[in-house]
């Protein structure tokens, strides 16, 4: 698999793997499409973490500011300040923090000039919901226990 490949397909191999905590994980969630934004939520909170959401990538960096997470979901091309400035905001702050970044057009030229703000991983839209999930919790190194529950026959995209 090429670098470019392994970039929007897969979590980085420097993805940090975590064991699973007692109390649910803290996602925020940054996106500027309240439809796409609230879908996420709303998967992610039916998966039992602790969601919170910014319209934007200012408001979300704000929310980075006030509270602790345990991974940002972001969109990249956003008002106010992109994701991959988000990101670059967290390397400059030492905010040790993994980065899933769920666009349509990742910056791919941005991150062979600027490696370091490469995401943990990117996940490059229409996606699924397992799609998501699984990458949240390859992440996050968290089990949600719900291996009952299948992805409706017709696939949801965010």
């Amino acid at each position: 698999m090429n670098t470019l490949e392994s970039i929007c397909v897969e979590a980085s191999p420097n993805a940090p793997l975590r064991h699973q905590p007692a109390s649910p994980r803290r996602i925020l969630v940054v996106d500027d499409d309240s439809d796409t934004r609230q879908l996420s939520v709303d998967l992610l909170v039916d998966s039992g973490y602790d969601v919170e959401a910014a319209k934007d990538g200012a408001a979300g960096w704000k929310a980075l500011q006030a509270k602790n997470y345990d991974l940002v979901i972001t969109d990249n091309k956003m008002p106010l300040m992109t994701g991959i400035e988000m990101i670059e905001k967290l390397r400059d702050a030492y905010m040790p923090l993994p980065v899933i970044m769920a666009t349509q057009f990742p910056p791919v030229d941005e991150f062979h000039r600027k490696p370091w703000l490469i995401p943990d991983a990117t996940l490059e839209r229409p996606f699924t919901n397992d799609e998501l999930l699984g990458l949240v919790k390859r992440i996050l190194g968290t089990d949600d226990g719900r291996d009952d529950v299948k992805e409706s026959p017709v696939a949801k995209y965010l």
